[in-house]
C-alpha cells in the first residue's frame, strides 16, 4: 500500500575494547590505523534499543535519541543512511517470507534509547550505531556484512554486531571492504569471565573521541610505534589468551593496552586527559590487589573517559565488589541503588586484608555514582515492542524489555 508504514525494532550491546582502537587512516571511510579486540557486554545491563519506521506519509527524516529530537545533519548518520539507501536501491530484493522491503526513497523516523550514560566513555556510540545498522538491515532485508555498515557510523560499532569476543581487522584495501569485525569466540566460550563497571561520571566528556583521535594521529610520535609494532603483537597474544581462557595473560595485556592508550592521549598536543583522580585510585586498588595475591586476578581498562571497566573471574567478583564498596562507598541515601545488574553476595571486607593493600588513600563516599555488575553477552536482537507509534512519533520514555 502507498502509505503503509514499515517498522522494525532491535537492540544491540555495548562492547569494551581490551586492545584499543584509536585513530583513523581514512576519516571518510572510517578505517582504523590499527586492529582492535573487544568484549561484548550483556544487554540485560547495557544496551541500545532502536526503532526505525519508514513511510511515504512522513514529510522528512527525523531522529530521537534518549527522548530528545536531534538533528539529521550529523555527518556520520547521513553517511550511514545514504549507504543503506544506495544498497536498498541496488538490491531491491524480497525477504525470505516473500515480503518486499520499503522503498529507498521513503522518509524514515528513528527512535533510539540507551539504558546507560551517553557520551561518557561507555561506548554509547558503538551500541547506538550497531543497533541502527542492524535495524536497517532487518528493515530493508539487506544482504550485507552489518559490521561494514555499522563502521560507517562509528568505528567501534562494528564490534557490537557480534556477541562474545570480537576483533576488528583494520584491513588493507583502500575501499575498506576488508575492514570488518570477526568473532573470536562466542559469549558461551568463557562463562566464568565477569565485568564490573565503575561509573565515575555520566557527564559528556570534554573531548569527543573523534576529535581526540584526530589530535593524537596528527601530533603523537608514540602513536606510530604503537600502531606498527605494539598492537600487531598484542592482538595475537590477546586472541590466544581468550581462546585458552588464560586470565592472567588476558588481564595483564588488558591493563598494559589501556595504559598505553592513555599514554598516547597524553603524548598528543595539546594533551588529552580522559582519566581523573578517581580513575587513578581505581588503578592503584587493582594494582595493589594483584600484587598482594602475586598474580593478576583483576584487570582494569578505561576507554575515552574516567569510567573504569574491571574484568575478573566469577570466583573473585564477590571480594572485588567488597573492596570497591569499601574504598568507594556510596553517598548516604544512595546505598540501595549503588550496585546494579547481576545480584551480588553480601561480602564484607576484612580490615586486616585492607591494611595489607597499603593504599595511599582513604575510603571516600561519593567518588562513584554507581556500579554495574555484568557479564559477557550476545549480539543484536530483534524485538517486538517498538519505541515509535503508528504515527511515527515516540511512544514512551523507557526502552522495552
Amino acid at each position: 500500500m502507498e502509505n503503509e508504514t514499515h517498522t522494525v525494532t532491535c537492540s544491540a550491546p555495548v562492547n569494551i575494547a581490551v586492545i584499543k582502537y584509536w585513530g583513523k587512516r581514512d576519516e571518510e571511510l572510517v578505517l582504523p590505523v590499527n586492529s582492535s579486540l573487544s568484549v561484548t557486554l550483556n544487554q540485560d545491563q547495557l544496551r541500545t534499543v532502536t526503532t526505525v519506521s519508514v513511510s511515504r506519509k512522513f514529510q522528512k527524516d527525523r531522529i530521537w535519541v534518549n527522548n530528545r529530537e536531534e538533528s539529521m545533519e550529523n555527518p556520520r548518520l547521513k553517511r550511514l543512511l545514504a549507504e543503506v539507501r544506495r544498497l536498498t536501491k541496488e538490491q531491491g530484493s524480497m525477504s525470505g517470507n516473500g515480503t518486499r522491503p520499503p522503498s529507498h526513497d521513503c522518509h524514515m523516523h528513528i527512535c533510539s534509547e540507551n539504558n546507560f550514560p551517553t557520551a561518557a566513555g561507555l561506548a554509547s556510540s558503538a551500541a547506538g550505531y550497531a543497533c541502527l545498522a542492524y535495524t536497517l538491515c532487518q528493515l530493508y532485508h539487506l544482504q550485507v556484512d552489518v559490521s561494514l555498515l555499522a563502521r560507517q557510523g562509528s568505528g567501534s560499532a562494528c564490534r557490537s554486531v557480534y556477541g562474545g569476543f570480537v576483533k576488528w581487522e583494520m584491513g588493507e584495501r583502500e575501499d575498506g571492504s576488508d575492514s570488518i569485525a570477526v568473532q573470536v569466540a562466542p559469549e558461551s566460550h568463557w562463562l566464568e569471565l565477569e565485568v564490573l563497571i565503575l561509573v565515575v561520571s555520566s557527564e559528556k566528556k570534554a573531548v569527543s573521541s573523534t576529535r581526540g583521535m584526530q589530535t593524537t594521529v596528527k601530533t603523537s610520535p608514540l602513536m606510530k610505534y604503537r600502531c606498527e609494532t605494539v598492537v600487531p603483537q598484542r592482538m595475537e597474544t590477546m586472541e590466544r589468551a581468550i581462546v585458552e581462557r588464560d586470565f592472567p595473560s588476558f588481564a595483564r595485556l588488558t591493563m598494559q593496552d589501556s595504559n598505553q592508550f592513555h599514554a598516547v592521549c597524553l603524548d598528543s598536543y595539546p594533551p588529552i586527559l580522559y582519566l581523573n583522580d578517581t580513575s587513578k585510585r581505581v588503578m592503584q586498588l587493582v594494582t595493589a590487589y594483584n600484587k598482594l595475591h602475586q598474580e593478576e586476578r583483576v584487570a582494569y581498562t578505561f576507554d575515552a573517559g574516567p569510567n573504569a571497566v574491571l574484568y575478573c573471574l566469577r570466583e573473585t567478583m564477590s571480594e572485588l565488589i567488597s573492596l570497591v564498596t569499601h574504598y568507594f562507598p556510596p553517598t548516604p541515601g544512595n546505598e540501595r541503588n549503588y550496585i546494579r545488574g547481576i545480584s551480588s553476595e553480601d561480602c564484607r571486607t576484612d580490615s586486616d586484608f585492607t591494611k595489607k593493600l597499603k593504599l595511599t588513600f582513604d575510603p571516600t563516599p561519593g567518588l562513584l555514582q554507581y556500579i554495574i555488575r555484568t557479564s559477557v553477552g550476545d549480539g543484536p536482537r530483534l524485538l517486538t515492542q517498538p519505541l515509535l507509534g503508528l504515527d511515527g512519533l515516540p511512544l514512551a520514555t523507557t526502552p522495552p524489555t
